[in-house]
């Protein structure tokens, strides 16, 4: 903090150093963008919005699905998260290292990927290093070939896949085809109908597996559960007091909430 008159370090600090630095209460346009802000990690594909196993991308950074993407650029021609122009000739096929537990990394300085990592890839070989790797060796060096295989590529051949300080790219809310969904009413019901079998979210299954789940399919016979008809309130009966299953759905761990208040049955004794 300034001691000085003029100064602009002031002896006290400013709405927007609260604002910035923190110690503040959000206001509501604030709160109202972050619970808009819904982010991608950079191993999901961009549209299946699950993590990827073929990974490929665009010139401006989108990673997809190689089995996924291809589909929807045959049926569409766009790309799904900017709506623009695509085809599958445009796709660079990504080459990600892995350390011992299977989690991306770059292959030069050997840190691993994170949420924060500047991540980037080569467009002429598809290699995905940090841009902390690149930086140094590549761009300061004015040494623009590849770290691993010494291809030369140019500056504009840099692809960012992942900018910790632009992250509009990865708001899942903002995607093409998450707000101009191309599917028909009969198809999205059709997926409502395949996501109630459990066997939808399975990806890979061996044959005993399969097997086991058809034998099941058949053997299962579901509980009966008996309809208990639920006792209303009237003008004679109705106490005034309420039922309680408010306050327990709130505190409950096991009961379902409930919103609505509803009074309490008086038995016929006490109406009596």
């Amino acid at each position: 903090m300034g001691k000085k008159q003029h100064q602009k370090d002031k002896l006290y600090l400013t709405t927007t150093e609260w604002k910035e630095i923190g110690g503040h209460k959000d206001d509501t346009g604030t709160r109202l963008q972050r619970a808009q802000f819904k982010r991608l990690p950079l191993t999901h594909c961009s549209l299946s919005l699950i993590p990827f196993e073929d990974p490929v991308c665009t010139r401006s950074g989108e990673i997809f699905d190689l089995t996924h993407i291809i589909p929807y650029l045959k049926k569409n021609g766009v790309n799904p998260c900017t709506g623009k122009k695509l085809s599958s000739k445009d796709l660079i096929h990504l080459k990600f290292d892995k350390d011992e537990q299977g989690r991306f990394r770059c292959p030069v300085t050997f840190r691993g990927f994170t949420d924060h990592t500047h991540v980037v890839a080569i467009a002429t070989t598809g290699n995905v290093f940090s841009y902390e790797a690149v930086q140094e060796l590549n761009l300061k060096a004015n040494h623009l070939k590849d770290l691993l295989t010494d291809t030369p590529f140019q500056r504009s051949d840099i692809i960012v896949l992942q900018d910790p300080h632009h992250l509009e790219k990865f708001n899942m809310e903002k995607f093409y085809h998450v707000q101009f969904d191309p599917k028909t009413k009969e198809q999205i019901e059709k997926e409502k109908k395949e996501m109630q079998d459990p066997k939808f979210f399975i990806r890979r299954m061996n044959n005993e597996t399969k097997e086991a789940l058809e034998q099941l399919k058949k053997d299962y016979i579901p509980k009966k559960i008996d309809a208990v008809a639920e006792e209303t309130a009237d003008e004679i009966n109705a106490a005034h007091y309420s039922q309680g299953h408010v306050a327990a759905g709130f505190t409950s761990t096991t009961m379902a909430p409930i919103t609505k208040q509803k009074a309490a049955v008086l038995t016929d004794e006490a109406v009596r």
